[in-house]
């Protein structure tokens, strides 16, 4: 969006974004620019926050009355709000590397098909095509590829999806898939629990800090960009 953001002014509309990553703003150099300093998939800061989250537009939109740029702002850091916590800042229980993923998903399955059922079909999970039924093979995938197999791969892998991303994909469902789970099972939950639950409780949340800190390591510039947010 902010390489769109320059080509979009050029034809006369003035444009403003939100930024997440602040180095890519610097290099990009969008014509204005708000750099939030929240999680990934928290562009406006702590969800069901309202006038937080009306406070973060409106100074996205402030910027509109700066003049020609590259203009970029930090958000203030005393507003920001309490968010959950990445992978690194959670402490693994000790039963952890005892659990198995594939195991987790069996015992999850049914209270994501209640999820499912009681919000009307509603789901975050699907990005990588394959079956929620069929996700332990997912987990089997990913284990591979987190012990380096370069040519680990599945069948149901979308036409004209690439690896790297096919995994960006199936981590992604992973994560839904045990959240939805997680609120069926526990509807007192709020965020804070839920993250902690998955990164220092599940076998699958290990899984996904170990895969990203796999790909990291990779001479594969793609791989390093798909370990970028992995574990977050």
């Amino acid at each position: 969006m902010s390489v769109l953001s320059r080509v979009i002014e050029e034809h006369g509309i003035a444009t403003t974004t939100i930024a997440m990553v602040r180095e890519h703003a610097e290099r990009v150099k969008p014509p204005r620019a708000l750099f939030v300093p929240f999680f990934f998939g928290f562009a406006l800061g702590k969800p069901n926050d309202a006038d937080f989250q009306h406070g973060v537009l409106k100074a996205a939109l402030d910027l509109l009355s700066a003049g020609e740029g590259p203009v970029l702002e930090d958000f203030p850091d005393d507003t920001d709000p309490t968010l959950m916590p990445q992978a690194s800042q959670v402490t693994a229980s000790p039963e952890q590397s005892t659990r198995s993923a594939a195991d987790e998903i069996t015992a999850l399955r049914a209270f994501y098909e209640r999820w499912v059922d009681n919000n009307s079909g509603r789901t975050a999970v699907g990005l990588c095509g394959v079956p929620q039924r069929r996700f332990r093979g997912v987990i089997r995938f990913l284990e591979a590829c987190a012990q380096g197999d370069n040519d680990a791969d599945l069948a149901e892998r979308p036409d004209g999806v690439s690896r790297p991303q096919f995994i960006r994909y199936c981590v992604d469902d992973l994560k839904a898939f045990y959240y939805e789970a997680r609120m069926e099972q526990h509807k007192e939950a709020d965020e804070d629990s839920l993250h902690r639950w998955f990164w220092g409780d599940t076998a699958t949340g290990k899984l996904v800090t170990e895969l990203a800190a796999v790909l990291n390591e990779s001479d594969d510039p793609v791989l390093k960009g798909v370990a970028y947010g992995l574990a977050r």
